[in-house]
């Protein structure tokens, strides 16, 4: 059995850093259902604009609002504005094909990734 990659939104846009909120993120709901994104799901969340990273779960935001709202503890280290890859694994014994949304500076959804470029744009 492996951890393999099985979701990810790629280059969002932080919309609100929230301390006062109990913990997670809130990512659009819209989001959540083009990658397989769950409610509760552990996520590992990268900022391309800091360099940090940390995982917390996954709370479903208002669908078509483009929110990506890091929320609680989470919010010392990734703020408002900052660029942000969200991915999600699976335990799996076979390969799993990823489901990879790259998204535009407002977090709609433009298209899925294509293998090559997932491996290109994460390097």
């Amino acid at each position: 059995m492996r951890w393999l990659l099985r979701s990810k939104i790629h280059n969002a846009t932080v919309t609100e850093a929230n301390l006062a909120y109990i913990g997670s993120i809130t990512i659009d709901t819209g989001l959540l259902d083009r990658v397989g994104l769950w409610p509760g799901e552990r996520v590992l969340v990268v900022s391309n604009t800091s360099g940090a990273r940390l995982e917390t779960y996954v709370i479903a935001g208002e669908r078509g609002s483009g929110a990506i709202c890091m929320n609680g503890a989470a919010a010392h280290l990734i703020k408002a504005g900052e660029q942000v890859i969200i991915m999600g694994f699976e335990l799996s014994d076979t390969l799993v094909d990823a489901k990879a949304g790259l998204v535009d500076s407002q977090n709609r959804f433009v298209r899925f990734l294509a293998e090559k470029e997932k491996t290109i744009l994460d390097d």
